[in-house]
């Protein structure tokens, strides 16, 4: 059988302590590793509100894990994402040569959005509240029509 690349991201309760979501990523990898799979890559995004509640949470920790495996590992890593409580969504998606050249070029434009946005200026509170009351227009209130 002829190995793939897969990615599969992984939600997991923020509410635990760091020691916890290390322990459950730590155990993802042996899953992954003990399987025959070989890890790539993990993007640790680390927590981020989530757009709408996912079992009685507002926020999630996010992790993204790359790796080479053949296809009869993803049942048995998805079953064990579904045993686990603490695993509140998982999607796992088998990646394309285009992906993966994306994924890359992406790596190498990273450093160079960052100094971008480090040199961006931000105005300050007071300044943006300036800018506001110079945008601001009074609009006459017309009170003939509530008369009749």
């Amino acid at each position: 059988m002829i190995k793939h690349v897969y990615e599969s991201a992984v939600l997991i309760n923020a509410a635990l302590e760091d020691e916890a979501i290390q322990a459950i990523i730590s155990r993802i990898k042996e899953t992954i590793s003990s399987n025959g799979g070989e890890i790539r890559d993990v993007e640790d995004w680390g927590r981020k509100r989530l757009a709408y509640i996912v079992k009685k949470s507002k926020i999630g920790y996010y992790v993204f894990f790359r790796f080479d495996a053949l296809p009869d590992l993803i049942p048995k890593l998805e079953r064990f994402y579904q045993l686990d409580d603490n695993i509140l969504r998982y999607l796992t998606i088998k990646l394309t040569g285009e992906a993966l050249e994306q994924i890359e070029i992406d790596k190498t434009q990273q450093p160079e959005i960052t100094e971008e946005i480090d040199e961006l200026i931000v105005p300050s509170s007071e300044q943006e509240n300036e800018e506001e009351d110079n945008n601001a227009v009074e609009q006459p209130i017309n009170n003939d029509s509530m008369e009749d």
